[in-house]
């Protein structure tokens, strides 16, 4: 069994609508062999595909939003923002050693992720062909709609 990292965001946020790829890679060495770049679908189709995948295999996938840019200026803005969200959390992590230890807060999410692991979740059917490429279609009209 791989391993499978995405986002865990509210129910609310507005990044659930955008289109989603999956980034196939080993789950040892990173030299071992170059990423495959999968998609783009839509997040429950993506899940599920990349589920099914690294049930079968020691592979990591990595699923993400693609955030379709309009201009150079879009994609700026979007870095800026992923820059302060990652000095927020680094500001976060470096709070909570203030007020207590993070490690124990770690082993304990480690020690529940280590006891889920003893009876892991079967993995979501596949999607099949036919959803997929309704998918693909609902992401296309989206791309289309973006912007106007």
């Amino acid at each position: 069994m791989g391993a499978l990292v995405t986002l865990d965001l509210p129910d609310d946020s507005p990044m659930l609508g955008l289109p989603w790829i999956i980034t196939f890679g080993p789950l040892g060495d990173p030299a071992e062999w170059e990423p495959v770049v999968c998609g783009p679908y839509e997040r429950p189709h993506a899940l599920a595909l990349a589920e099914a995948v690294v049930a079968e295999e020691q592979l990591m996938a990595v699923v993400e939003p693609l955030v379709p840019a309009l201009s150079a200026d879009e994609v700026r803005g979007e870095i800026a923002a992923a820059q302060i969200a990652a000095r927020d959390e680094e500001a976060r992590i470096e709070e909570s050693d203030l007020y207590g230890d993070f490690g124990d807060v770690l082993d304990e999410e480690l020690e529940r992720a280590a006891a889920q692991e003893e009876h892991p979740p079967e993995p979501a059917p596949a999607p099949t062909e036919e959803e997929l490429r309704a998918g693909f279609e609902r992401i296309a009209e989206q791309l289309r709609r973006k912007g106007r």
